[in-house]
């Protein structure tokens, strides 16, 4: 099938290739072999990366556990806020080399990277230096048997040496969500980044070096899941929690190695997201707003809407708008200023997501626009495109309705009620997000109390305050992270009481 979606013919500036090394107990180390790291832009290989064996992971863990009862863990909260912020400033001051290594490694648009990605890395530490400067903990006096009283308190204690292992999406913003508040409580970790996305996380070993964290209180491990760094880091006795952003089966498999050592988890995996469009809403903001819900990053966002459903009223002249926003983007070389469009990040998942646009046309759906590879006639066919991409027709029961594609399609589909509307959201076993597209006030609150989500956008998407519960419910994953709700995963509350 012809694409239309606009593409940008320029050369793509070649990087050279690099070696990126693990990082363990305060020195940058090799390992036993070595992998490649594509541009999946055009497929070229930009670096060279050091696998770590079991010995070296076993080492990070040991180096961890050695700064959690040492001057790390004993450090006092001023003193580890100190050093958020001056890992914040670092990222700041080489921030150009984390867009260059972020746009590399995963192909998004630098345009996208440099107002998200880089950004949140800085914002996360700060954000997190302040919470943990101002988290409380509760008190409580009471009177005793013998007319006395006692004075109950909690103490936040650190949980010990947490293992981190994050994905190819958004490596950076994921990688510093995590690792910020867990150093704040005084943590030691290991992190095992996406093999698909190890740059900027070497990067960040390279700003803590310089920020003078102490030796063994960030880890950093490369390789791959099983048989890999990433089964050898969640199976380790020596970890005390795990923490994990990623496919809803990789979580279930991690959650299993955990089981026996009874560690806590923290959950972050996928989604089948709803758009819900009632015919009051404002339709050009509507519009916008579900095009990129659907085609950020490529779709590769967990919290992307591939599932729209819009009042039967709108509902051609919508999906006309939809397609129209799909056919505008700019597919062009990542670094490129008017670049809208990027690859997915691998063969393996532009053969995956091929896969679900054959299946789609297989099951009956009608494809408005796109549903094949895209093409542009030069070093970027050696990479991973695909088309932007809109169905409808399809039932409810259809794989391509029920399955998370991870990439820039959604099927769009009509309701006739509020109650339908509802229902079809709901009808999903994941549960991470969905967004509402009304201009009533009373019904904007109705239907997002009865979304079966963690977080729910009205009349927006993607708009994060990072002090508020974030999660998912269902195959969406465990827990809450963000503000005292990532304190109570990182850390262990200790009540102490005493007879006055």
């Amino acid at each position: 099938m012809e694409s239309r979606v606009q593409t940008v013919s320029s050369s793509a500036s070649k990087a050279s290739v690099r070696r990126l090394q693990n990082y363990v107990d305060g020195r940058f180390v090799g390992g036993a072999r070595e992998f490649d790291d594509v541009n999946p832009a055009d497929g070229s290989v930009i670096a060279r990366v050091s696998e770590a064996d079991r010995e070296l992971v076993d080492a990070a863990v040991r180096a961890a556990r050695r700064a959690v009862n040492g001057p790390w863990g004993k450090a006092g909260v001023r003193e580890r806020a100190a050093m958020l912020n001056k890992i914040a400033e670092g990222i700041e001051r080489r921030f150009e080399d984390f867009l260059a290594a972020e746009v590399a490694d995963t192909g998004k648009p630098v345009s996208l990277a440099r107002r998200l990605d880089i950004p949140r890395g800085t914002a996360n530490f700060r954000t997190f230096a302040d919470i943990i400067k101002t988290a409380g903990v509760e008190a409580y006096q009471t009177e005793t048997a013998d007319g006395r009283q006692a004075l109950n308190y909690a103490v936040r204690k650190p949980v010990g040496v947490v293992g981190i292992v994050t994905p190819w999406n958004l490596p950076l913003l994921l990688l510093t969500w995590k690792a910020a508040p867990a150093l704040a409580c005084g943590n030691a970790v290991v992190v095992k980044p996406s093999e698909e996305t190890p740059a900027t996380a070497t990067l960040l070993a390279e700003v803590m070096h310089e920020a003078g964290m102490p030796a063994g209180a960030f880890n950093l491990v490369h390789g791959f899941g099983p048989e890999s760094a990433g089964e050898w880091l969640t199976t380790h006795p020596e970890v005390d929690a795990i923490t994990f952003t990623g496919e809803s089966k990789t979580g279930a498999a991690i959650m299993k190695a955990c089981a026996p050592g009874v560690k806590p988890v923290s959950f972050e995996l996928g989604g089948k997201n709803a758009a819900i469009v009632f015919a009051d809403a404002d339709f050009d903001a509507a519009v916008a707003g579900v095009a990129e819900a659907v085609f950020m990053n490529t779709g590769q966002v967990c919290l992307c809407a591939e599932r729209v459903y819009v009042e039967r009223a709108i509902f051609d002249k919508f999906v006309a708008a939809l397609k129209q926003q799909a056919e505008a983007q700019v597919a062009g070389w990542p670094m490129e200023a008017r670049t809208t469009l990027g690859p997915l990040i691998s063969s393996a998942h532009r053969d995956k997501v091929m896969g679900y646009f054959k299946l789609a046309k297989e099951e009956g759906a009608k494809v408005v626009t796109g549903g094949g590879a895209l093409k542009s006639g030069d070093a970027r066919d050696q990479g991973f495109w695909v088309q932007p991409t809109i169905l409808t027709g399809l039932e409810e029961c259809a794989r391509c309705v029920r399955e998370e594609i991870f990439g820039p399609v959604a099927h769009v589909a009509p309701f006739d009620s509020e109650e339908q509307a509802i229902a079809l959201a709901n009808d999903t076993q994941y549960g991470l997000a969905a967004s509402i597209w009304t201009s009533r006030l009373d019904r904007a609150h109705r239907v997002a109390q009865e979304m079966r989500t963690g977080i729910t956008w009205v009349n927006s998407w993607f708009l994060r305050d990072l002090r508020t519960p974030f999660g998912g419910v269902g195959l969406s994953g465990i827990g809450r992270e963000g503000g005292t709700h990532s304190l109570d995963f990182y850390s262990q509350l200790n009540n102490v009481c005493i007879k006055i």
